[in-house]
């Protein structure tokens, strides 16, 4: 009983309050992303983003502007700019090393020009969730409402995008436009990420509750929907815990997280159906 009066204790403080609603949102479209990172295969980008995000922590702090707000706009240009690359299947791949080694490099260069300390820059990417502010909250909600839109309205061709690139090219759907919409909400959203879990360990809201919905989902909706919940349920529960134990959140999110990929890929194969093998079930005809 005494640690379940200390959790409500602690949840009557306006930080964790304002903690808890942006896990809650995070969990609204953070996994949506996920969904689309492995739908389109883009692994190296997320991690391309991480160092993005640094660099644009590295500019707000020699200019004085808010460091993630920067991050954000840095992501963003990013995410924009390597989308024309995404037309061959190697383009990105490439493009994503270079950006890293980049951006990481401009990033260091920044800080010790300017004589910053980096471990302040540093200390971002591995994330501080007790500090988010309702700046940050108003970001995460506003990546959630056009997450979802964007998936409800254009649900038939995002499946189509998902499923094959030249399927989707030949049945009229806007591929490049759609690709550059998706590969900057990837970006942003690492960025949106960084007070929660840091870049570091962004793939605990976005990748993991992806990599367990393609098992339990059949379709690009089921398999959205199931990312979806188990955002949400691994969010707040982790969050929960952390408090109740007094441990950092991110990892103990990273560990939730990772727990319940480990317990979803134990079902049986044949009680599941693969990301790829329902696809062209799943994706409507095109008109």
């Amino acid at each position: 009983m005494t640690v379940v009066a200390d959790v409500g204790a602690l949840l009557q403080l306006v930080p964790v309050q304002r903690a808890a609603l942006a896990l809650l949102l995070a969990a609204l479209g953070l996994p949506v992303i996920g969904v689309v990172i492995v739908g389109l295969d883009i692994m190296p980008v997320r991690f391309a983003m991480m160092h993005v995000a640094l660099l644009g922590i590295a500019v707000g702090m020699l200019t004085g502007l808010d460091p993630v707000l920067c991050a954000l706009v840095a992501c963003a240009l990013a995410g924009a700019g390597v989308a024309p690359l995404a037309r061959t299947p190697d383009g990105l791949s490439g493009a994503m090393g270079l950006l890293m080694s980049l951006a990481i490099a401009a990033a260091l260069l920044v800080l010790s020009v300017a004589g910053i300390n980096a471990s302040g820059a540093f200390a971002l990417l591995w994330g501080s969730i007790l500090s988010v502010g309702s700046a940050d909250v108003w970001v995460l909600g506003t990546l959630a409402v056009t997450v979802c839109a964007l998936f409800l309205w254009r649900r038939r061709e995002v499946s189509l995008l998902l499923y094959d690139r030249e399927l989707a090219l030949c049945s009229g759907v806007p591929v490049r436009a759609l690709t550059l919409v998706l590969l900057v909400l990837v970006a942003v959203a690492v960025a949106g990420a960084i007070k929660l879990t840091g870049a570091l360990l962004v793939d605990a809201l976005t990748l993991l509750p992806a990599l367990a919905a393609r098992r339990l989902g059949t379709s690009l909706k089921s398999i959205t929907l199931w990312a979806v919940a188990i955002g949400v349920v691994v969010n707040l529960t982790g969050f929960l815990a952390a408090l109740a134990l007094d441990l950092p959140p991110g990892p103990v999110l990273v560990l939730a997280a990772g727990l319940v990929v480990i317990a979803v890929h134990l079902i049986p194969e044949r009680r599941v159906t693969s990301w790829r093998s329902t696809a062209s079930v799943s994706v409507p005809s095109s008109h």
